[in-house]
């Protein structure tokens, strides 16, 4: 179904949808395709391939709201299966707040192009992507004693979608992305240290495809011997792929759900400096070839620049219509899109260099935070830093504290954020973390 044919059905079904009781309406149509393939011992251990199509709508019936779903997309069908939706619609509770967004909102057309698609991914041939997988794998078998098991994976897809409202907006979305990367796990006594590395991208031809093998082995070997260290007070440097661990709870207390049903601990803290000075972060979907770029968000409102934390100071919730409604506000967004950081100077080598003594984390090992009061707990594996230098690998510990005071006490702000992800977390350093061991 090409673009035009998913807008001209998507405005048929809105009208339909009008014309047999709906007071407003919002048709969604949407088609992907994804693949992917797993290597293990130079063999084929997984090989997967899905297509999907499908058509959603928001009914607005008499001040009632609901959603429908479905995969069928012959106008026949989709005349009952509108039908149905209205007629149940009309046995749910009321609710004033559910409406479609100001039209004044929308994305009116014109954006430049986001350059997220990749029209090659489309035709890559199966035997490009396993040539791909079995290279990664073959750059670490046999080359260490110690190595019990490797695997390597490649995937790829790309997803577009058209939507249709009732009160005027029009719009579509187009996007690809791929990925290849390996995990190996070796032998250290009776444990089994195990590690992954992966690299992604929004087009074919800018993944890198090479040395996911090798740094995965790496990472494997430098856990050997991790153990427990004695309880203590220190600095703590957390790897730039792991920050978004520490990050996901304050973008979850900026949720307009969260902030309405007062399940926040950032709550009435707009405008107010929260966090350390240092801390700048920006929701930027308006990035080329970025992962998480786009012209509208999932209600068709128009995507802009905005600060979230600028210079610690709070800058923003994220609020979709209905949560805005319910609070007498004006909607932001629903949700992210790119997160930049307001970098430093020097990569997480450079960071640990000025480091007299801290540890290093380069993973999480469960553990949750409190979206009310903020308070955490997270397991953690890393190294001891001792004089400016990674030694110990250190396991079965664990931080706790508060994500406020934690976010407030920021040391340093690194600058090797990763270009490929939506959020562009670099290596932070934090001080006064209490980390729990023996």
């Amino acid at each position: 179904m090409t673009t035009q044919e998913k807008y001209d059905l998507a405005q048929w079904a809105v009208d339909f949808a009008i014309q047999n009781g709906a007071n407003d309406a919002s048709v969604t149509i949407a088609n992907s395709s994804g693949s992917s393939i797993e290597v293990r011992d130079e063999k084929i251990d997984k090989l997967e391939q899905s297509i999907e199509k499908g058509l959603t709508i928001r009914l607005y019936v008499q001040r009632r709201y609901a959603t429908a779903a479905t995969n069928r997309l012959n106008k026949a069908e989709l005349e009952i299966f509108i039908q149905e939706a209205i007629e149940g619609a009309q046995y749910l509770s009321e609710d004033e707040y559910r409406k479609l967004p100001d039209p004044e909102l929308y994305y009116k057309g014109g954006g430049k192009d986001l350059k997220i698609y990749d029209t090659k991914i489309e035709s890559i041939e199966p035997d490009e992507k396993v040539k791909i997988v079995k290279a990664i794998e073959k750059e670490v078998l046999g080359t260490d004693e110690r190595i019990i098991s490797v695997s390597a994976n490649y995937w790829d897809g790309y997803s577009e979608r058209v939507m249709v409202t009732s009160n005027g907006f029009k719009g579509d979305h187009k996007s690809s992305y791929c990925g290849a990367g390996a995990s190996v796990s070796v032998k250290s006594g009776e444990a089994r240290p195990s590690a992954g590395w992966y690299e992604s991208s929004v087009s074919f031809e800018h993944l890198i495809k090479t040395g996911q093998g090798k740094t995965a082995l790496k990472r494997a070997l430098q856990k050997i011997g991790q153990k427990k260290l004695h309880s203590e007070k220190l600095p703590m440097l957390v790897e730039n792929e792991q920050v978004s661990r520490l990050l996901s709870p304050l973008i979850s207390a900026l949720s307009g759900a969260s902030i309405q049903q007062k399940n926040s601990f950032l709550l009435d803290k707009k405008d107010q400096r929260v966090l350390s000075p240092q801390l700048t972060i920006y929701d930027d979907p308006t990035l080329i070839g970025a992962r998480a770029s786009k012209h509208f968000d999932g209600e068709g409102i128009a995507s802009h620049k905005r600060p979230v934390f600028e210079n610690g100071v709070l800058k923003t919730y994220f609020i979709d219509t209905y949560y805005a409604n319910k609070m007498e506000v004006k909607p932001t967004t629903g949700g992210t899109s790119n997160l930049i950081f307001k970098e430093g100077t020097k990569d997480y080598k450079e960071l640990i260099k000025g480091m007299k003594r801290g540890i290093f984390v380069t993973g999480f090992n469960g553990g949750n935070a409190n979206p009310s009061s903020g308070d955490y707990s997270y397991g953690i594996e890393g190294f001891l830093i001792e004089d400016g230098k990674t030694s110990t690998p250190v396991n079965e510990m664990n931080i706790t504290g508060n994500m406020i005071e934690l976010w407030a006490n920021i040391a340093e702000i690194g600058n090797d954020s990763d270009p490929q992800s939506s959020w562009r977390t670099p290596s932070i350093i934090f001080n006064d973390v209490n980390f729990s061991g023996m």
